[in-house]
Formats: C-alpha cells, structure tokens, sequence
C-alpha cells in the first residue's frame, strides 16, 4: 500500500472511479492527516470541569484515537454540533 506524504502526491481525478481506484491502494500519513485538521479557535476561552465514568471516558478516547483526534477536541466539536441542532 502506498503511504502518501505530501498533498503533491495526490492526483487530479478525471471521476469518482479514478479517485476510489486510487484510494484503494493509497493512505494518508498520519502526520499529513493531522495537519490538515482543522486548528482550534484561538479566540479566548474558559475552563470547565466535566466528570465522566471511568467507562465512558475511555470509549470516547478510543473513538478520538480512531479518528486521530484529541479527545477534548472531539467532544467539543460533538457539543458545539449538538447545540446548532437544537438552535
């Protein structure tokens, strides 16, 4: 399989086929991957302090490692999705 390091590696795709062809024998390095994360707002922000289960915590980790996120930075995202839904 073939690990892409930098963006230039990607191709431009003609279609949909060519692109899912590619990515059959393709991944992203994980560093790549990371970097093209979304920064966090570095506008100011407060400090909470939330309890969790021992249980649920690490189910939340696990998910965030899957997906290479930071946990805090996931669960953030999942609250702040949550209340432009109910918005």
């Amino acid at each position: 399989m073939k690990v892409v390091t930098t963006w230039a590696e990607v191709p431009h795709f003609e279609s949909e086929e060519e692109e899912a062809a590619f990515w059959l024998d393709a991944r992203l390095e994980v560093r790549l991957m990371n970097g093209s994360l979304l920064k966090a707002d570095t506008r100011e922000s407060t400090t909470i302090t939330l309890r969790f289960d021992p249980r649920l915590l690490a189910r939340i980790k696990r998910i965030a490692r899957s997906r290479y996120l930071n946990y805090q930075s996931m669960i953030k995202q999942w609250l702040s999705e949550r209340l432009e839904k109910e918005l």
